[in-house]
Parts: C-alpha cells; sequence; structure tokens
C-alpha cells in the first residue's frame, strides 16, 4: 500500500493502534507512519486528526436507499448485493466500458488518508479511508477534450434496499463534479475504511471522497462514471437547489437556511462534547484557488 505524507503532521500525531482501539486512537510504528492525512490545511496545523471509530463510522450514516435514520443503514444494508459489481465508464472518453472494481484499480497504488467529513447536518467526523485518486482512474479512462464535468450514480438494487422501494428520494441518486474539482489529487474514490473493504452502509465497494465538500458529495456504492461537457443533475440540488448548491463547498460564511454552518458538532466527542469552528473547504485551502473568481455565497 502507498502512502502520502503532510507537511502539518508527523509521527508524534501518531498514536498507538491499540489504543485507538480502545476507543478512538490511531496507529503507532512503521505502518502506522505513512497513515498520516494528505494535504491537510495550514488552518488546522496546530491540531492532530485522530479518526473516529470504526464503530462510529458505521454506524452513524446518511445512506437514504436504506432508510432516513442515523442506524438504518447499519441495520438494513446487510444484504445489498456487491459481489459481482460492474462500474460503467461512459460520455466522452477514450476507453468506455463496465469495468469490475479490481480492473479499476489495477495498476494504482491503494492509499490510506485520513480526511475530515463534514457533513451539510453540521456534524463531523475523521475518517482514515483507503483508495485511489480519482485522476487515476480518469486517466486511464481517457478524458477528451471536451469533458468539463463527471457525473456519478449509485446502484439501486429494490429488493435489497428499503428506502428504494419506500421511494424516499428520486432515485437513483446522482452526483457530479466540475473536472477540475474531479481531478483535484485530495479527490479519492475509497473502497476501505481503516485497511477493511467498506462495510455496506458506508457506501461498498466503492465510493467518492471529496473532503472539502458537504458529505452527500461524496457518493455512495458507484455503478456508473459518465464524463460529459454539460453540468449533470445532482440529486439534492434538483430537490431544493436554495438549500443544496451543486458545489456545497464547506463553508462557515453560507449558512443553510435552516440553520448556522458557522460550528460543527464531533461526532463520538460524547454527550458534553463542545462545539467545534467549521473550517472553510472543511480545513483544505489548497482547493480555494479552484474557485478564484466566484462569489460562492451565491454560487454555493
Amino acid at each position: 500500500m502507498a502512502y502520502r505524507w503532510t507537511n502539518d503532521l508527523t509521527a508524534a500525531d501518531v498514536t498507538p493502534k491499540s489504543v485507538f482501539f480502545n476507543r478512538r486512537q490511531f496507529f503507532k510504528g512503521a505502518a502506522g507512519l505513512g497513515a498520516i492525512g494528505f494535504a491537510a490545511s495550514q488552518a488546522a496545523a496546530q491540531e492532530a486528526l485522530v479518526p473516529n471509530s470504526l464503530e462510529d463510522i458505521t454506524t452513524y450514516n446518511n445512506f437514504y436507499e436504506f432508510g432516513t435514520g442515523k442506524d438504518d443503514p447499519a441495520k438494513n444494508a446487510g444484504e445489498m448485493i456487491t459481489s459481482p459489481w460492474r462500474v460503467k465508464v461512459d460520455g466522452l472518453v477514450d476507453n468506455p466500458g463496465e469495468y469490475s472494481v479490481e480492473e479499476l484499480l489495477a495498476g494504482l497504488g491503494v492509499e490510506e488518508r485520513i480526511y475530515r467529513f463534514r457533513c451539510v447536518e453540521a456534524w463531523a467526523m475523521v475518517v482514515p479511508w483507503n483508495g485511489v485518486e480519482l485522476s487515476d482512474i480518469l486517466n486511464k479512462a481517457g478524458v477528451q477534450a471536451n469533458g468539463k464535468y463527471v457525473a456519478f450514480e449509485t446502484v439501486v438494487q429494490p429488493e435489497t434496499m428499503v428506502g428504494v422501494r419506500q421511494g424516499v428520494l428520486d432515485f437513483p441518486y446522482v452526483e457530479g463534479l466540475r473536472m477540475d474539482e474531479a481531478m483535484h489529487p485530495l479527490t479519492m474514490l475509497a473502497t476501505g475504511i481503516y485497511g477493511e473493504p467498506l462495510a455496506n452502509q458506508s457506501g461498498a465497494p466503492i465510493r467518492l471522497v471529496v473532503p472539502w465538500k458537504y458529505g452527500f458529495k461524496s457518493i455512495k456504492s458507484i455503478v456508473r462514471i459518465t464524463v460529459t461537457e454539460e453540468q449533470p443533475e445532482a440529486t439534492w440540488n434538483r430537490i431544493n437547489p436554495r438549500e443544496y448548491g451543486f458545489y456545497s463547498n464547506v463553508n462557515p460564511e453560507v449558512d443553510h437556511p435552516r440553520w448556522s454552518q458557522g460550528s460543527e458538532r464531533l461526532i463520538g466527542g460524547g454527550l458534553f462534547a463542545k462545539r467545534q469552528d467549521t473550517l472553510k473547504f472543511n480545513g483544505y485551502d489548497e482547493v480555494a484557488n479552484l474557485y478564484d473568481g466566484m462569489d460562492l455565497r451565491k454560487e454555493f
């Protein structure tokens, strides 16, 4: 497994794996030295990214295909069929086709990265993902010159997904990124957490992770990736564009119409845990240049 390093975290920030699994600590030693978050912002340079427990990450989810409660995905996702799994890659690419996850990852080094994860509902986690850069997949597909956006689609399995049967949303769930966002080295396709394959409720077997955006942009259980010239639809933006913008970058200066985004609640922090300030771009300031010239209070 290949690893990336960050400039603001050192080995001193890494705590023993045995301590972590006693609740909320993480990795020590040779393997752990590589498990340092990639490109975390200077805004958070004084704080170590201590990941949430595996229990926190896998039992507190939004995955409406399995219900609207936070514990519904963990309770209801066990029957989802994840093997065999094919991802259709199409649109403005040189190498369209349907690929297994193994074929998508062939020749690529899986990395482990610790990322902050921020929900639009103003709660947050720190998650150690395993996966590859989305740009590597797109480069293998051969993006054509007029490809400006990347669209994604989640699997629909009515027989295993109670939320689909109930019509909770207009399925399939879809999302999209601008091409420069998709090609940014922070953007990844994740296949695991803590070195283990993704749990069904976490988006098995392959999902998007875009750490500077609200969590609903990081679409789960992907079955289609399409390169397009036009901005694709995104489910929550389509349902209510006043509340959920296409970009949906984490931004404490732009409140949700029904709650403040100025602070966030860290899951696993305990009943009396203090709220913490929300960081613009979730602390990943290196993506700010992607939005030069944009008014992110309007193009949110």
